[in-house]
């Protein structure tokens, strides 16, 4: 059954060695690489980043990150050169990269082919 197995993202990349270098910014080594992409550990799962026409096309969150920090995790991706997302929007809305929705606080921004990534803190 689907339920018992691990699932992982697939991120879709125009420019799969610009995407590449992108990931690595933020600190990922491929564990698996072929010529149809590359696979990066994040965790206890891993993503898969393939080359696609349609990279960047999605509106909505590609794939995201429960941080302890989300302070100090945008901080270092700052310093790395991500940009943060903000947004205006029916139940969400950023203060510097931020929203702070319910029990969580969260932020977004774009790898280097247009997909949506997220960072969120889950408040105690």
């Amino acid at each position: 059954m689907l339920t018992t197995k691990p699932m992982y993202p697939s991120i879709p990349a125009r420019d799969l060695g610009r995407a590449k270098r992108f990931y690595e910014k933020l600190g990922f080594k491929p564990i698996e690489e072929g010529p149809e992409g590359a696979y990066y550990a994040t965790g206890d799962t891993k993503f898969f980043l393939y080359e696609s026409a349609y990279a960047g096309t999605n509106q909505a969150t590609t794939a995201g990150w429960e941080v302890d920090d989300l302070d100090k995790e945008m901080s270092e991706l700052r310093s790395r050169g991500v940009v943060f997302e903000e947004y205006d929007l029916p139940g969400i809305k950023t203060v510097n990269g931020i929203a702070t929705v319910d029990s969580e606080k969260a932020a977004w921004f774009k790898d280097s082919e247009g997909n949506i990534l997220n960072i969120a803190e889950v408040l105690h």
